[in-house]
C-alpha cells in the first residue's frame, strides 16, 4: 500500500505560504490538512512495519486506508480550489488579481 500524491511537498508549502502571505488562508487550510494525512500515514506505515500482533496490524492498516482516501479527497479539493481561484499549475503561483485584491482588502481599499 503506498499514498499517491499530487503535490509535492514542496508545492505544497509554496502553495501555503503564498496563500498565508496575502490572507488567503483556504488554500493553506487544505494544503495543511494534506500535509497532516502524510504524516499520519508515515506513522502508520512505520508502526506496521514493527513486529506487532495481528489486531495492531490490522488497526494500522484501517488507519493507513483511511489516510489514503482522506489523502485522495482533499488533494482533489485543493486543485478544485486552485484551478477556480486560477493559481498557475505549473509554478504554483496565486494569481496577480488574488493578490491585488487581498492587498486592497488589507489597505482598507
Amino acid at each position: 500500500m503506498s499514498l499517491e500524491t499530487k503535490f509535492t511537498n514542496t508545492q505544497l508549502r509554496r502553495i501555503n505560504l503564498q496563500a498565508i502571505l496575502y490572507l488567503c488562508s483556504c488554500p493553506s487550510q487544505v494544503g495543511m490538512q494534506i500535509d497532516s494525512l502524510r504524516k499520519l500515514y508515515d506513522y502508520q506505515a512505520n508502526c506496521s512495519d514493527r513486529r506487532r500482533s495481528e489486531l495492531q496490524q490490522k488497526v494500522h492498516q484501517r488507519i493507513a486506508e483511511a489516510a489514503i482516501a482522506a489523502h485522495a479527497i482533499m488533494e482533489d479539493c485543493l486543485l478544485d480550489v486552485m484551478q477556480l481561484e486560477g493559481w498557475d499549475p505549473v509554478t504554483m503561483t496565486m494569481p496577480d488579481d488574488l493578490r491585488t485584491m487581498l492587498e486592497l482588502e488589507i489597505d482598507g481599499g
